[in-house]
């Protein structure tokens, strides 16, 4: 049985996340694909407690089979780099395989030991129509282990948590681009208010 890794800050969480998923369940058929919320990402400033994002990524991939959430790296000194999270799930699961995004994958030589992840799991690479396959190639070819690399097609969500977080604060809303009950959870915090 493979294990799927979706990570990321899910501040909040979005459909384009909800895609994702859907789309990695129904190629890979991964048993079961684990969510990750980022306890402390060292690339990114988030400013919504850890605690919050991920309660809001448990409202968001509720009604989603075979799909459950990590609090692998929510833990005290919990890992905060890729290649450490896949150390520790590699202690109870034998096969790997991390999601990214094409946007991802074109920075993955700037991760902490890129070659490392590939020793330790597989990359499934979603890529969007329009989506620029040099870059990702420039990327693959740098590799050590580049067979351990799949891409795979998804369609267009734009949509980015950036986005929805500016929608908020200026009181626009959000009803197309979150599940009903992140809304309801972003309404009742008061988060990302000015």
């Amino acid at each position: 049985m493979t294990t799927g890794i979706l990570g990321g800050a899910f501040d909040p969480p979005h459909f384009g996340h909800l895609a994702l998923a859907r789309e990695a369940l129904e190629r890979f058929d991964f048993e079961p694909l684990l969510v990750v919320p980022a306890g402390d990402p060292p690339h990114k400033t988030v400013a919504t407690p850890a605690e919050i994002r991920c309660r809001m990524a448990e409202l968001a991939f509720a009604d989603m089979p075979r799909v459950e959430i990590s609090r692998i790296e929510l833990e005290p000194g919990g890992p905060r780099y890729t290649v450490d999270t896949l150390r520790l799930l590699k202690e109870s699961h034998d096969d790997l395989t991390v999601l990214v995004g094409a946007d991802q994958f074109a920075g993955f030589r700037s991760w902490r030991e890129p070659d490392t992840i590939l020793e330790l799991a597989r990359l499934a690479v979603a890529s969007r129509p329009g989506y620029e396959e040099e870059a990702l190639s420039a990327v693959l070819v740098t590799l050590a282990r580049p067979e351990r690399v799949s891409f795979f097609p998804i369609p267009a969500h734009p949509v980015s948590s950036e986005q929805i977080r500016a929608r908020v604060r200026d009181g626009l809303p959000i009803d197309d681009l979150v599940p009903s009950a992140v809304v309801v959870e972003i309404a009742r915090l008061g988060l990302y208010q000015r």
